[in-house]
Formats: structure tokens, C-alpha cells, sequence
């Protein structure tokens, strides 16, 4: 297998950004990460701190406010939040090298393609499952899973220096499981459902994903949510892979029984959230398409007001 290190580079100094970065700089990778100044200056100053119940390290990464820092990477890992990734994709684009792979490290169903029609780098689809938070301008803390799922081929693969299987292994060998799917489009449905079921719940309430699949009410809540996507996912033609969503979501929030959503922690900070990439989403193809999906309209329509209020 080869070992050579990678250049990676991170766009979006968030946690999951962090996280991922963090444990690739571990694992001997060249990790530059773009972000925003007060992220980049503290990171400059004392590294890139993770901390995991395993792990306690300062890491060593580069840091820079400026895309063009990404010109000599393998790996993009683009981590910025849905709303933003347009704009991220347009400040890449003249920068990434012949044969880079852009890593699609986000939250709904829309982005890969969207970054595909902008970049002229492969783009390889990806399904996100961590829990972390950024604890301080340079510190991310871990809570719950840290894997990923990605296609058999990425979007423009011919391109690509890194194929799927070269990037399971060399992340494998960083501590980061991936596994490689043939139905990533129905991979990513399933997560944008659990994200339906728990993310706005867990806003709402400031609660745990334990407390909220512990506590009936919820529970039956998150049941309802998840119900709508696979009805919306059917009509689309979407074939999700698990047969029962709603044992799915239960699951999630046992292995993530410590975690706060993004949402929440975006409306805990006064920062936008991507509750429109999420069960906005579902309620506006739903209403395209004639499937009713009224817990969905309910939970984005009282997150949006929290979010404008915040």
C-alpha cells in the first residue's frame, strides 16, 4: 500500500473539518487549513488541539485565510456549511492542482453536484458521521463516531490522482474508517433523514440525541420526521438503503448519545444553520412532488424563527 504522505487541505475551519484534518496532520499528512482569521491566528500560534477519550494532542497544521494555499493539494476536504458552498466552490476553483479530489465533508444532498458544476477537480461524494465541536478557536472536541462513506466513483474521477479505494486506505490508516458504497446517493437520503429526525429536536429542546430518542414525545417526533423523508425519498426515486428508518434514527442517537446537533450549536452561538439544506429540503420537494410533509414544514419553520431571533 502506499504511504506517501498526502496534501490535504481543509476548507472550513469547523469541527468537522478540524476533526478530520486533525487526525490526518496526526497520521503524518501535510494538512493546510483554510479559515477564517481568529481560527487561523490561533492555530498559527499553538497548533490544532484534539481532544477524543483516546486522545489529548496538540497537532501540527498550516493555516491560511487564503484558497490559494490550496494549489499543491491531493485532497480537498470541503467542510463549510451548505449555504456557503457555492462561494467555497468558486474560491477553490482557480487554485486546485490537475488531479486533485475535492471531498464533500457535508450536511444534505445537494452539495457534490453543486461543487461539481463549479470546479473542474473530481468531487467525490461523502457521508458524514461524527459528532464534534469546536471548543475553542484551535481546539476540537470529539463525542460520537468519526466515519465516513464515500461512492465508488467520484463526480469527473477520471481525473483524479486518488482513487476511492487509495482514499479508505490512507484514511484507514489515519484512524478514520470509510467505507465505499455503490448507493452513496441513498446513503446520503438516509443521513439527511437522521439529520430530519434529530437536528432541529435537538435545537429546539438544547437536548441531547440520547434524551431526545429517551423521551417519547420526541421519540415519536423523530419517528414522524424520518417517515416524511422516506415517503419524499420514494417519489424521487431514491432507493435508501436500510428498510427501517425509524430503528435507523434509534440507533444513531444511542451511538450518539452525548451529542448536540450542528443546529443546535449553530443557534447556541447566534450563527446561521443549514436547517433549509435539511428539512427545508424535505418540505420544499415535498411540496413539488405532492407528498405531505408536515412535521418536516413544522421543525424548519420553528427553527427559522429561533435562528432569526438568536
Amino acid at each position: 500500500m502506499e504511504t506517501t504522505p498526502l496534501r490535504i487541505g481543509v476548507l472550513g475551519g469547523g469541527a468537522v473539518g478540524c476533526y478530520f484534518g486533525a487526525l490526518l496532520a496526526r497520521a503524518g499528512h501535510a494538512v493546510t487549513l483554510i479559515g477564517r482569521q481568529r481560527t487561523v491566528d490561533a492555530i498559527t500560534a499553538g497548533g490544532l488541539r484534539l481532544r477524543r477519550n483516546d486522545i489529548d494532542e496538540t497537532v501540527s497544521v498550516e493555516a491560511s485565510t487564503d484558497p490559494a494555499a490550496l494549489g499543491n493539494t491531493d485532497i480537498v476536504l470541503l467542510s463549510v456549511k451548505s449555504f456557503d458552498t457555492e462561494t467555497a466552490a468558486r474560491q477553490i476553483a482557480p487554485h486546485l492542482p490537475p488531479g486533485a479530489l475535492v471531498l464533500s465533508l457535508q450536511n444534505g444532498v445537494e452539495n457534490p453536484a453543486l461543487i461539481h458544476n463549479i470546479v473542474a477537480a473530481a468531487v467525490m461524494p461523502a457521508v458524514v458521521y461524527v459528532a464534534a465541536e469546536m471548543t475553542t478557536a484551535a481546539e476540537v472536541t470529539h463525542s460520537g463516531r468519526g466515519d465516513l462513506i464515500i461512492g465508488t466513483q467520484a463526480l469527473g474521477g477520471r481525473s483524479a490522482r486518488c482513487s476511492a479505494q487509495t482514499l479508505a486506505d490512507r484514511f484507514a490508516l489515519a484512524g478514520i474508517p470509510v467505507r465505499i458504497s455503490d448507493n452513496i446517493d441513498g446513503d446520503a437520503w438516509e443521513k439527511l433523514a437522521m439529520n430530519c429526525a434529530l437536528n432541529a429536536i435537538s435545537a429546539l429542546a438544547r437536548a441531547r440525541y440520547g434524551q431526545i430518542a429517551g423521551f417519547g414525545p420526541t421519540h415519536a417526533l423523530m419517528n414522524e420526521a424520518v417517515d416524511e423523508v422516506g415517503s419524499v425519498a420514494r417519489a424521487t426515486g431514491v432507493r435508501i438503503p436500510v428498510d427501517d428508518l425509524r430503528a435507523a434514527a434509534a440507533r444513531l442517537a444511542q451511538a450518539m448519545t452525548r451529542a448536540t446537533s450542528s443546529t443546535a450549536q449553530d443557534i447556541a452561538r447566534g450563527k446561521r444553520t443549514e436547517i433549509d439544506a435539511l428539512n427545508g429540503h424535505i418540505a420544499r420537494l415535498g411540496e413539488r412532488l405532492g407528498v405531505p410533509t408536515p412535521v418536516n414544514r413544522a421543525l424548519h419553520a420553528l427553527v427559522s424563527l429561533q435562528e432569526q431571533a438568536s
